[in-house]
């Protein structure tokens, strides 16, 4: 079955220009121009993966917005912020809430339709997960790959999928240093320093709100990021 996309972009030359990508790729298509048209229909059905916009016409933060709604009603539902604004702390403010990418509109339609399709084998990882190596328990830590799930002194920590996939691959190795590349291949994305800083940022305070001593997570400043063992 094909995958649906819903986009919120309120200028209508660009949005029917997505539009229309993203059906040549095979996708199924739902287009908004506004937030308030976005949430009733998300309300009845949401979709596979969402791309928004920030500004939506006069809602000049009516992206963060949504997606913060978004984020309230699913955990692991990809979100992609496609916006003209570039700069970091819009970057970081949309990460923080909870999306799993974010990119300006000068990216090319390639580059965007190979970061919707490593969103969507993490999907499709969620729907038929691995056998292999189902549970991991590291101390504290619990990882049910085959759920998607992530526990801390067996209390639940809400991940986005792209955040799953990076406590994963740290965790997993213990001790190990893992470098950009190698978090990139984990979370099937294309990320930049920046935006794995601001990601393991969030995980860092959601293992935090659990439990206020929790530092598993080494900073190794120059190479990457590692798993302390217990």
């Amino acid at each position: 079955m094909a995958k649906r996309i819903a986009i919120v972009e309120d200028e209508l030359a660009i949005r029917e220009n997505y539009v229309a990508a993203f059906r040549r790729e095979g996708y199924v298509v739902d287009a908004y121009d506004a937030r308030a048209p976005a949430l009733e229909a998300f309300a009845t059905r949401l979709p596979d993966l969402v791309v928004i916009d920030i500004n939506l016409r006069d809602d000049v933060e009516g992206g963060f917005e949504l997606c913060r709604d978004l984020r309230s009603r699913s955990a692991d539902l990809p979100i992609i912020f496609l916006t003209a604004r570039d700069s970091e702390f819009d970057a970081v403010s949309g990460l923080r809430l909870g999306a799993d990418d974010y990119l300006t509109k000068d990216i090319s339609l390639p580059h965007l339709m190979a970061r919707i399709a490593a969103l969507f084998r993490r999907l499709d990882a969620l729907q038929n997960p691995k056998r292999t190596e189902s549970r991991i328990t590291r101390g504290l830590l619990e990882i049910d790959t085959d759920r998607m799930a992530i526990a801390w002194s067996d209390q639940p920590v809400g991940l986005t999928l792209t955040e799953f996939w990076l406590v994963h691959a740290m965790a997993r190795y213990p001790g190990h240093v893992k470098n950009r590349q190698q978090l990139m291949d984990a979370a099937q994305a294309v990320l930049d320093d920046n935006t794995i800083t601001s990601h393991i940022k969030r995980i860092r305070r959601k293992f935090v709100a659990i439990d206020p001593n929790f530092n598993a997570i080494e900073t190794v400043y120059g190479m990457g990021y590692r798993w302390l063992s217990e």
